[in-house]
């Protein structure tokens, strides 16, 4: 009989230590994929497509879009714009200061210039001012809950640094990813090796 014993403990340490592992790796591309798609809702489709990231401010369009949601509008042309659409507007023209309400009537007039009467889902009363073309910024493309706050802070005189150390974040997390998978990969060739050359000497040492 071989005087070599492996402990009782080991296979389920090592089932325990490849549950974590996989947990591991699991969890870091999920992370990855959300920072890539956060990065992605806030900075480079807007800046790619020509649309607007914006950050609801109001509860005026509540329950559709609360306060803090990030939405992204793109240019349409006024003709094309129907009751129901989420619109934002300036709230007076070459003014900075817009807002974003659903359409809920649509006129035009005999010149065929087009207006507008917005009203906020949570508000009990249309807008007081008919829209007119001129003012019209962009229709809702998409919206992503609860990140306007980043999009805000990132549009703000922040984003000169946080951009470069975002992407230079992701990357570092990448080649960490790829790294740790290479150093995985190289522990567990290892212990397969040591595995076999243990079963080995056990069967060589077991009596005939």
């Amino acid at each position: 009989m071989s005087d070599e014993t492996i402990p009782a403990t080991a296979a389920p340490q090592k089932k325990e230590a490849g549950l974590w592992a996989y947990l591991r790796v699991s969890l870091s591309v999920t992370v990855l994929i959300a920072l890539l798609a956060l990065a992605a809702a806030v900075i480079v489709v807007p800046a790619a497509t020509g649309a607007t990231p914006l950050t609801v401010l109001t509860s005026s369009m509540e329950p559709t879009l609360p306060p803090g949601t990030l939405i992204v509008t793109r240019p349409v042309e006024p003709s094309d714009i129907r009751i129901g659409d989420v619109v934002t507007y300036q709230l007076h023209s070459g003014e900075a200061t817009v807002v974003t309400h659903r359409v809920i009537a649509v006129s035009k007039t005999a010149g065929g210039e087009y207006s507008f009467t917005f009203q906020g889902d949570n508000n009990s009363q249309p807008d007081p001012d008919e829209i007119r073309e001129v003012q019209i910024q962009g229709r809702l493309w998409y919206s992503v809950p609860y990140i306007g706050w980043v999009n805000t802070w990132i549009n703000g005189e922040a984003r000169a640094y946080v951009v470069p150390v975002i992407a230079g974040g992701l990357f570092a997390f990448a080649i960490w990813m790829l790294i740790s998978g290479m150093i995985d990969k190289a522990k567990k060739r290892k212990a397969v090796a040591a595995g076999e050359k243990v079963s080995g000497r056990r069967r060589a040492g077991t009596p005939v």
